[in-house]
């Protein structure tokens, strides 16, 4: 384990770090995500997630009279294929301590802290850091090697898309979110876990369904052995990672949050989609489908959520793709999805040492929205 210093400015500190120091884990499981006027959460078995990105995070922290006070996740992977394939490193688990959240604007009653210097703040070294995956120190990253850095926003989150503007970073896609609910689920019989034996089959399936998006990696599809499969004759017709997960939600905006929040959890049979102030669901991940057999995506959701005692899934899409269409247009998702009224995300990106027309590509190439990373 590592921590290092990057930047000293008036009492301030900017340190990377190789793991989650607690107080690190202090802030972030503490924390309130999401925007104003939209949804709002706070994440839960934060360190249990952490810790599958085994040596492959780094943690950017804001350190004050050497206590933390902010601190944002840089996590890298290999991802996409053929002319899309770059080292990448996904950025997440932003979030300060509640007593300094106005300083994400980088503002602060001390005339000292909001001085800048001429040509060269404390705020713009920061943000520059977020554009040199090199300073983090992962392994066979170098200054002069290509290299992607993105963000996942909420639309409505002025805040940090001012940040993320600041620091370089492009608009290229947008997503959304799908959601599955079933109030009884029942399990297929066609529906399995997939075997052991057969990973390298379906790591196959998967990079070929999506060899034509960027960002996609296979390396937490299938994380904690919980990966569904629709097999007929031995052949997997559909798949996808159901991980267990829970938000404590503080807040849902507008007419159905009002519903989902005060009226749904006391009434029969919603009570099983929604519980005061918790949403447990499952997210699906890595989906795979065999062309033409759309229907089978029906039969495996609603079998993962029977097998793990969840009425609800939840998956993120790029809106343009052929999958969000799908199940826009042929997959009956059930009564959750006909109330949800989420608002895009936005993909941002920070390309580095990439030509004109290989930044091109991530316009024009839908994006895999990794359901592990929002988990």
């Amino acid at each position: 384990m590592f921590e290092k210093n990057l930047l000293t400015f008036h009492g301030l500190e900017i340190r990377v770090s190789d793991h989650a120091g607690e107080g690190i884990l202090d802030i972030l499981n503490h924390a309130v995500q999401g925007s104003e006027g939209g949804l709002r959460f706070s994440l839960q078995n934060i360190d249990s997630k952490i810790a599958a990105y085994r040596d492959q995070i780094r943690f950017i922290s804001l350190y004050r009279k050497n206590k933390v006070t902010g601190t944002v996740g840089a996590c890298f992977r290999v991802s996409g294929q053929g002319e899309l394939r770059y080292p990448t490193t996904y950025i997440r688990y932003l979030a300060f301590q509640t007593t300094y959240q106005s300083d994400i604007s980088w503002k602060h009653k001390d005339r000292n802290i909001i001085r800048s210097e001429p040509d060269d703040s404390f705020k713009q070294k920061t943000l520059e850091i977020f554009s040199k995956p090199h300073l983090l120190e992962l392994p066979g990253i170098f200054e002069e090697g290509k290299h992607v850095m993105y963000a996942f926003i909420e639309s409505m989150n002025e805040r940090s898309k001012n940040l993320v503007h600041q620091a370089g970073y492009e608009y290229i896609r947008s997503f959304l979110t799908v959601a599955f609910s079933r109030f009884n689920p029942v399990k297929d019989i066609r529906v399995s876990k997939l075997h052991d034996n057969d990973k390298t089959r379906m790591s196959g399936l998967l990079n070929n369904y999506y060899r034509k998006y960027s960002f996609f990696s296979d390396e937490y599809a299938f994380y904690g052995n919980n990966y569904y499969v629709l097999k007929e004759d031995d052949e997997i017709i559909a798949g996808v990672c159901a991980i267990p997960t829970s938000y404590k939600v503080y807040d849902v905006p507008g007419v159905w949050g009002w519903l989902m929040m005060k009226v749904l959890p006391y009434t029969p049979y919603y009570r099983r989609l929604f519980r005061p102030g918790e949403f447990r669901y499952l997210v699906f991940d890595a989906i795979y489908c065999k062309k033409g057999r759309e229907d089978a995506i029906t039969a495996l959701f609603e079998s993962a959520c029977a097998a793990e005692g969840f009425n609800t899934g939840l998956t993120w899409l790029d809106d343009r793709s052929e999958l969000y269409d799908t199940l826009r247009t042929e997959i009956k998702m059930g009564a959750l999805n006909r109330m949800l009224n989420a608002k895009p995300g936005l993909v941002y990106a920070r390309f580095i040492n990439l030509s004109d027309e290989e930044k091109e590509r991530f316009y024009d190439a839908p994006a895999y929205v990794s359901g592990f990373d929002f988990s």
